[in-house]
């Protein structure tokens, strides 16, 4: 085996020495604790063994994402300082994306495929665009429910689909569960993005397996019903809605929030000063949580370099990255959340395996689309 490089010697102590903070979460076990800084080792080694092994090729990996954020520019950065891999990008649209792979058949020079949402990741395995992979690392450091049984993709960063209120709002009735948000009590309080979005579909996809369809298709009903305007917009529309009293409710990703707590911008933080987070369903399954993943293309030229691309994408840094970046959770439940995200709390989050909601998507559209979500 090739010896590490400086760089990578020095990530690999910054991952035995990295002092240890509170989880961002109550999931996560001590056998994965344990194995985080031996397995932190073999992930950033994986990639100069890969070139050892492998030669010229492995120099560079092709990395096809959706995720849009200016901070991923530093994972990649990163992992080419670690590993001498250069990475080539392609940015789009998930499903364009997914398309483009299918297109581009055997001959695709696509490596790795990086999007947001378990649904759609389970578009592009069911198909048949992805590869199995066996990592001993991304098993030891990713929790089973954030990654496919079968290793067709893996779980690299969580966010909580969560209610947003009115800070100085006290709900008439008790507001605890997303099934709470059927009560007719609640009737004009709600604002939320079109059934159709993959953050809707994931989360009444969960919603399916946990009360099953005519559950489903009922809560579906009661939360049409209590919507104080339309579905229109992303999620943050939805947070600036009941920030202005248009709404008191918004259902909204985590990282959402986020970003409007740590803006610069006077009148985005104010909107975040004017509501508070609650968690749903602490007293039962957990609040349900989505991944971004990633898995490797079952076409792809330069497999060895897109594995350890993926597995460099669970080290400490990369994942402080994700957090600190995009006020995303972690996977690695040893890094801590960005301060913004911490001062919500800890919370309990579903353990359903992301694959399992996002089969259900499909079911679960047509029910919420039955019930009248448009």
């Amino acid at each position: 085996m090739k010896r590490s490089t400086p760089i990578v010697a020095g990530l690999i102590a910054n991952l035995a020495t990295r002092p240890r903070g509170p989880r961002p979460d109550s999931t996560g076990g001590s056998g994965r604790r344990a194995l985080l800084v031996a397995t932190g080792a073999a992930a950033l080694l994986a990639p100069a063994f890969a070139m050892g092994q492998a030669g010229a090729q492995e120099r560079v990996v092709n990395i096809y994402s959706s995720r849009h954020y200016d901070t991923d520019r530093a994972l990649y950065d990163g992992f080419t300082q670690a590993t001498g891999i250069r990475v080539r990008l392609i940015e789009g649209d998930a499903d364009q994306l997914i398309e483009r792979i299918r297109s581009e058949g055997a001959n695709s020079p696509a490596d790795v495929l990086m999007t947001v949402d378990a649904a759609r990741l389970e578009r592009a395995r069911a198909a048949e665009l992805l590869q199995p992979v066996r990592s001993q690392v991304l098993e030891a450091r990713i929790p089973a429910h954030l990654r496919d049984p079968d290793g067709l993709w893996f779980g690299i960063s969580k966010r909580a689909r969560i209610l947003i209120v009115a800070r100085d709002w006290t709900p008439p009735v008790p507001l605890a569960r997303y099934e709470d948000l059927a009560n007719p009590a609640l009737k004009g309080t709600i604002c939320v993005r079109a059934a159709g979005h993959v953050y809707n579909v994931s989360l009444a996809g969960a919603m399916l397996a946990a009360n099953g369809a005519a559950g489903t298709e009922a809560w579906a009903k009661g939360v049409v019903a209590n919507m104080g305007r339309p579905p229109q917009g992303g999620d943050t529309p939805q947070i600036q809605a009941v920030a202005a009293g248009q709404c008191r409710i918004a259902i909204s990703n985590t990282y959402y929030l986020g970003r409007l707590a740590a803006s610069s911008k006077p009148e985005e933080k104010a909107v975040a000063d004017a509501v508070r987070v609650i968690f749903p369903n602490q007293g039962d399954r957990g609040t349900h949580v989505n991944v971004s993943g990633a898995g490797v293309v079952r076409t792809a030229p330069n497999r060895n370099a897109a594995v350890a691309f993926i597995e460099y994408l669970t080290s400490v840094a990369a994942q402080e990255m994700f957090a600190n970046g995009n006020f995303e959770y972690p996977v690695v439940d040893e890094v801590n959340v960005h301060p913004v995200v911490a001062a919500w709390g800890r919370f309990k989050e579903d353990q359903l395996n992301a694959v399992a909601y996002a089969k259900n998507g499909a079911e679960a559209l047509t029910l919420m689309q039955r019930a009248g979500w448009r």
